[in-house]
């Protein structure tokens, strides 16, 4: 299998590109400087580096670079600075979520393309019926409005949910929601959820980046995970360190 990866310099991209590579697929990355990215994850015969913009190339480019990919993995973000935050391009996760999906359908593969989107317990998924407190209701409204990456998150994910829904004959997706993300130097053990089982603002967990990297390859790797994650918003959790002493 071959895996185009978005977002892959980031801090959870580059462990899930060496999580893919070190499970035996092929890696075709999109980021904006090559040097840098194969700086910190190497070289490697089965790596594939495009050095480019991704909301800059054109449709038709898109869909020659998914045009050999079974798969697509978003890690894409918002750099954590001021213009990363509130300059262009506000909608970077939900424009490339939507311009790759039609690509993927524009080349009518066999089998249906998978697409793993990272995203975050804070983007509720409200077609299953997740509910919050009236206390974090207001909250999360004010951050939709004064942090821009987040609503734009929530569009991302519900690109998925709605547009392309359950039943596309070319692509499936799984979006994947980790909590609060910290670092880590190895995987541990970690628990998935169907929702978030804390509130994303006032009872947090943890989730390490690698766990993150480690659950999202699994699910490309492992078609029983994708079966059963398959159009659905996981929510992933770190277990903390005496829950899995005891388990």
């Amino acid at each position: 299998m071959k895996v185009l990866v978005v977002g892959a310099s980031g801090a959870t991209g580059r462990l899930l590109v060496k999580e893919l590579l070190a499970r035996g697929l092929s890696v075709l990355a999109i980021v904006r400087s090559a040097q840098r990215f194969l700086q910190a994850v190497g070289n490697h015969d089965r790596l594939s580096v495009l050095e480019a913009a991704v909301l800059d190339l054109s449709q038709e480019q898109l869909e020659q670079c998914v045009g050999g990919c079974q798969a697509v993995a978003s890690c894409l973000g918002h750099t954590l600075s001021f213009k990363g935050v509130y300059g262009s391009p506000r909608r970077l996760v939900a424009e490339t979520t939507r311009r790759l999906c039609e690509a993927l359908k524009a080349i009518r593969a066999e089998r249906p393309a998978k697409f793993v989107l990272m995203n975050s317990t804070g983007c509720r998924n409200h077609d299953i019926g997740e509910s919050v407190s009236l206390p974090e209701r207001c909250v999360v409204g004010l951050i939709r409005l004064l942090v821009p990456p987040h609503r734009d998150n929530e569009l991302a994910s519900a690109y998925l949910r709605r547009e392309v829904g359950q039943g596309d004959e070319g692509l499936e997706w799984v979006v994947v929601r980790p909590d609060g993300l910290v670092d880590a130097e190895r995987v541990s053990k970690y628990e998935i959820h169907p929702s978030p089982i804390r509130s994303a603002i006032f009872d947090s967990g943890k989730t390490s980046r690698i766990n993150v990297a480690h659950f999202m390859a699994s699910l490309l790797c492992e078609q029983s995970l994708w079966e059963t994650w398959q159009g659905r918003t996981p929510v992933v959790y770190n277990v903390a360190s005496g829950e899995a002493d005891a388990g």
